[in-house]
């Protein structure tokens, strides 16, 4: 049985990711700061007071995971929190990078042994996170958070490629979803369905790539 762990899986898209995964058959390792009630219906392997930033949780659970024990690793969990010029705030500034950019890394890192050859990581990210994409300004750090967790996937894709595991870097699109406050162009089961095809599609030809959940190509 093929094994994934998501992290921020107790609501919104990494609560569908479970879901969906769940039903092909999967066993699913889900890591969440707190259960849902949701999440907990599923029947799925629950890690709570799971966060990203807590380097002592992320070291328990990797001695927990054997050699090559993990097939495909999630990492969803992120923070948004706005502000512009005008209200800077380098603390949420700093929260965001810990959580967006510097948690998935380490996890990434100490999981490494657990994925093992085939293996394959997604980094939940956002089209905010690109450089190029940038029209309207503001957001400071969410975006460069975001901006950050993209070169470190880029990274990744490249420093373990001779380890034989691949890097997908994933927007899912703008979800209706508590973190955006349920606006949005898509529901969450669109949005999972979509990154667990660029999931599919991953190999070591095309790890590294910034794809859209639609599988359109995003520009860095």
């Amino acid at each position: 049985m093929k094994h994934a762990i998501i992290t921020g899986a107790n609501r919104g898209i990494g609560l569908e990711l479970a879901r969906q995964l769940n039903q092909r058959g999967w066993r699913v390792t889900a890591l969440c700061r707190r259960a849902s009630e949701a999440l907990e219906a599923l029947g799925v392997t629950i890690v709570s007071e799971f966060d990203v930033t807590d380097s002592a949780a992320i070291d328990d659970l990797a001695a927990q995971l054997p050699a090559g024990s993990v097939d495909l690793l999630i990492i969803n969990a992120g923070i948004l929190e706005g502000m512009d010029l005008q209200h800077l705030d380098l603390e949420s500034a700093r929260r965001q990078f810990e959580v967006n950019a510097l948690g998935p890394l380490r996890l990434t890192r100490a999981l490494v042994g657990a994925l093992g050859q085939g293996g394959r990581v997604g980094l939940v990210t956002s089209r905010m996170g690109s450089i190029e994409d940038n029209t309207s300004g503001g957001s400071y750090g969410y975006r460069m958070s975001k901006a950050a967790l993209n070169a470190a996937g880029k990274s990744l894709a490249h420093d373990l490629a001779p380890l034989g595991i691949s890097v997908a870097i994933l927007h899912p699109g703008y979800v209706r979803t508590d973190m955006t406050g349920g606006n949005g162009l898509i529901d969450v089961d669109e949005a999972a369905t979509g990154l667990l095809a660029r999931l599919d599609e991953l190999t070591p030809d095309n790890s590294g790539t910034f794809w859209h959940s639609n599988g359109d190509i995003l520009p860095w």
